[in-house]
Formats: C-alpha cells, structure tokens, sequence
C-alpha cells in the first residue's frame, strides 16, 4: 500500500493530536479517504484509546465523542441554564 494513501503518514501526525476544532475537525476529513479507516477506528475502539482523531472519530479519555471541545471555558451560550 502507498503511504501516500494513508493520510496519518503522509501528513503531520500532530494533526490527529490537535487541539484545534479546524485541526480536528481536517484529521476526520483526511481519515473519511484512507483505505484503512475501518481498522484504525476498530482498533482504537479495543485499545480505548486516550485521545486522537482515530479512523475518523474523536477520542477523549477512552471514548468517542462528536466534537472535541476546546481548552479553556465553554461559550457563555453553551453553558447559560434558562431563567427560573
């Protein structure tokens, strides 16, 4: 198989690591092409694996999860609880 074809060695591997949602969010597109995304995602499913953008799935702590949120506090309108 042609490395080429494997985004996660072609490219920067920091990339599947990012804490960027843009980084994050090219690491899943760039996994949606590879040839080995069914494996990879398995895989890391097995392992539980810490963090990472994984066959096209990000991981935190051991789970998938459909958006990586940020460092830092969450937006003002994510996290206000409607008046009383």
């Amino acid at each position: 198989m042609v490395a080429g074809l494997i985004p996660c060695r072609s490219n920067d591997p920091e990339l599947w690591f990012a804490e960027q949602t843009a980084q994050v969010e090219l690491a899943k597109a760039m996994c949606r092409e590879c040839p080995l995304r069914t494996g990879c995602l398995e895989g890391a499913v097995e392992r539980q694996e810490p963090w990472g953008v994984w066959g096209g799935e990000v991981f935190v702590e051991g789970r998938i999860v459909a958006i990586k949120r940020g460092r830092g506090r969450p937006r003002k309108e994510a996290s206000a609880t409607p008046a009383a």
